[in-house]
């Protein structure tokens, strides 16, 4: 069967197996290996980015220029949705508690509980879009289904305050104070529970520690800085959107589930190469600082990566198309050779 017509499978299909593309496995194992030289150059480059907008944004504390560089360090901090991605698949750095201890930083700064966020990350790769097994990462998020109204005010820089009740601040207060979620019941395995209410915990005293500090200091800005700056990122959503959004679901090829794009080299270099997409998924232990290679080894085999103008110019019509019947999905186009 040519490989770029093949049938979209049903995901609980056990007699069969997920999409891959052909690739020589040396060059595979070559787009595998990971560095801890290639994590380093992005986490310093991205931490003097970020510290150094956080000294702008204190610098113009009370004036108009605060605005800005306020939006811009929110922008950068949300930035750290990458880092945790790329720690949490352990293929930022070759040395594993390297990864380990900036997932843990980087959960912090999402407001991502890390012990439930690996396990329901794990769930997403392997039931992508899903239904059934619960893709908690995609199906029954805020951005999976929305009508037009709601998708359109997500990208309002500060929106996300008031829906705060179905912010993940809540999950982690639940976990805190030992309520059993859904997606602790569905994802997390019975002996990591209790580490993921104690790191809730972690991150409540921590909360708590930086707003009783800002009152203390009688300044806002601390708050501003390290509380809800992801609630400021609204940019980084332009992007993120878009990996499944109004694409279709319980398939065991991501080139229908999943969607590649093109981004220009700043908002690259905040998302760490996530852009291409659809190759992370079908090979999630490739460095995203490898993912460009591979795209230029199988392209020929993936839909062709969209600019966001090309990919918007799809979702929005298909999500008014989707709010009336929720059957309705993105038809993939492959290459023509």
């Amino acid at each position: 069967m040519d490989n770029n017509k093949s049938i979209s499978i049903d995901i609980n299909n056990a007699s069969s197996e997920w999409f891959k593309p052909n690739i020589d496995k040396s060059i595979l194992k070559k787009l595998a290996k990971r560095s801890d030289l290639a994590g380093w150059r992005h986490i310093i480059a991205y931490f003097i980015c970020l510290i150094g907008l956080g000294f702008l944004t204190s610098y113009f504390w009370g004036s108009w220029w605060f605005i800005l560089c306020y939006l811009a360090y929110c922008t950068l901090w949300g930035g750290a949705d990458a880092i945790w991605h790329e720690c949490g698949h352990r293929t930022a750095f070759k040395t594993r508690k390297l990864n380990d201890f900036f997932y843990f930083i980087s959960s912090f700064m999402n407001n991502f509980e890390p012990t439930r966020w690996r396990w329901s990350h794990s769930l997403h790769h392997s039931y992508t879009g899903s239904i059934d097994p619960h893709d908690f990462e995609v199906d029954g998020s805020i951005f999976w289904r929305p009508n037009l109204f709601n998708f359109l005010i997500i990208f309002i820089p500060g929106i996300g305050l008031l829906n705060i009740n179905k912010s993940l601040h809540k999950e982690i207060l639940q976990h805190a104070f030992g309520v059993k979620t859904k997606v602790m019941k569905e994802c997390i395995p019975e002996k990591y529970k209790s580490k993921c209410i104690m790191i809730s915990r972690i991150f409540v005293f921590l909360w708590i520690f930086i707003i009783f500090l800002s009152f203390y200091l009688n300044s806002f800005l601390l708050i501003l800085l390290f509380l809800i700056p992801k609630f400021f990122a609204t940019l980084n959503i332009v992007w993120g959107i878009t990996q499944h959004i109004c694409l279709k679901e319980d398939t065991k090829d991501h080139r229908y589930s999943t969607r590649s794009i093109r981004l220009n080299p700043i908002f690259s270099f905040i998302y760490w190469k996530m852009e291409y997409h659809i190759e992370h998924h079908i090979f999630p232990m490739i460095p995203s600082n490898n993912l460009p290679k591979l795209h230029e080894v199988i392209k020929n085999q993936l839909p062709k990566p969209q600019s966001l103008f090309e990919a918007y110019k799809e979702i929005i019509p298909a999500i008014i198309k989707k709010s009336k019947n929720p059957n309705h999905y993105i038809q993939v186009r492959f290459p023509s050779n």
